[in-house]
């Protein structure tokens, strides 16, 4: 360790390093954003910070979350100023533990003039802008979410696909009686709930769903994945429920398979070399709101690799102790990965997700408080963000 600490440099002591393969009690040293080295032990160096036996992890990294969505509509028809409702969004990812967070932003909807179309490009100018400017804590990309049912979903996806921040495209296709709303039921809930259908305009949604399935959505998949391919993104099946959709996902070279519907899907998107993406709030609440497989079910059989908050950021680092000290016993470090060095390899981040020399400082300092984590403090590139 260095003798004298200067203004470029941290050290973090007394804190149970969550390292990739073990946790120990010791030091760490972060030179320039960077981790030069770490040791068991502490060390009474003037300046460093005592973590009081808590557990630093690395920053997490989040690939699918709709949270801004949230900050830019507080409410139904009310719009926030977008700049405004970024440093929101920003605020709880860091707090949240998330030093890395992909904003899957929806491009293309099923719902015709819906409010979610109608800021998609002020969505994406302002986390573009705010990222540019370094007004965030975490460092924010792109991931376009994009429903393939969708008529104009070409043009739509085409005009943001030469934004720099895109790293993430998904397919997805909300059409009923499949993929996420294999059961009718729960599409008939879910979409009377949220909309206020009454059952004739229930009908008339779901017929013109199919109706637009039927025309656009092979097409559509098969173009953006083309798009995707020449650029380098990293494209995500969603809401897979056969091993048929499987197939398909990979001929299109898919990376990643998002929230496969059913115990079949998972087991062949891994067969298919592509890693499996859950909720972490399915694993919080200890099932899918959906009626789909759990998280827990996946992860018991070793077939899950990643998970997202989704839509409640906190469930994130929650989700990851919850493996480790639940029923399902998994190693912490093990646990870790989930929520950071896994997500970050699909990403195609490799200088992030683990402390390790050379890696980036992203870092989070958790206390564990018995029935949850609490995130004390973040560092991104050895700078305090939180």
């Amino acid at each position: 360790m260095s003798k004298k600490l200067v203004s470029e440099e941290l050290v973090l002591t007394n804190a149970r390093i969550v390292a990739e393969h073990e946790v120990f009690l010791g030091t760490l040293h972060v030179v320039d954003g960077r981790i030069a080295d770490m040791a068991s032990g502490a060390t009474s160096l003037p300046g460093a910070v005592d973590c009081e036996g808590d557990y630093v992890l690395p920053g997490l990294v989040e690939l699918h979350t709709d949270n801004l969505e949230r900050h830019i509509v507080p409410r139904p028809k009310v719009r926030w100023h977008a700049g405004s409702a970024v440093q929101a969004h920003d605020a709880l990812m860091a707090t949240s533990g998330i030093t890395t967070v992909f904003d899957a932003i929806a491009c293309g909807d099923i719902i015709e003039g819906s409010e979610r179309l109608a800021n998609l490009r002020t969505m994406v100018d302002a986390v573009t802008d705010a990222q540019a400017k370094g007004h965030l804590r975490a460092d924010h990309h792109l991931h376009l979410r994009c429903e393939v049912s969708c008529a104009n979903i070409l043009p739509l996806f085409g005009a943001l696909a030469d934004n720099p921040l895109v790293g993430i495209v998904s397919l997805m296709d909300h059409t009923p009686g499949q993929r996420q709303f294999v059961r009718l039921d729960k599409y008939r809930e879910y979409y009377m709930g949220k909309y206020g259908f009454s059952e004739a305009d229930m009908e008339t949604f779901t017929k013109r769903q199919r109706e637009n399935a039927e025309r656009y959505s092979e097409p559509h998949r098969r173009a953006i994945a083309a798009v995707c391919r020449e650029r380098g993104f990293k494209l995500a099946s969603h809401d897979d429920a056969t091993a048929e959709h499987v197939a398909l996902a990979a001929e299109l070279g898919t990376h990643f398979a998002e929230f496969p519907t059913t115990l079949e899907a998972a087991k062949a998107s891994r067969e298919a070399g592509m890693m499996v993406l859950m909720g972490a709030p399915n694993l919080v609440r200890g099932g899918s709101h959906s009626g789909n497989v759990a998280a827990a079910e996946l992860a018991a059989i070793g077939g899950l690799d990643v998970l997202s908050s989704d839509y409640v950021p906190i469930s994130l680092i929650g989700a990851a102790f919850l493996l480790h000290k639940g029923p399902l016993g998994f190693a912490l470090p093990d646990a870790v990965a989930t929520v950071a060095r896994n997500p970050a390899k699909v990403a195609g981040l490799e200088d992030r997700g683990l402390i390790a020399p050379t890696r980036r400082a992203d870092l989070v300092r958790v206390h564990d408080a018995g029935d949850m984590p609490v995130v004390r403090a973040v560092w991104r590139e050895g700078r305090r963000v939180v």
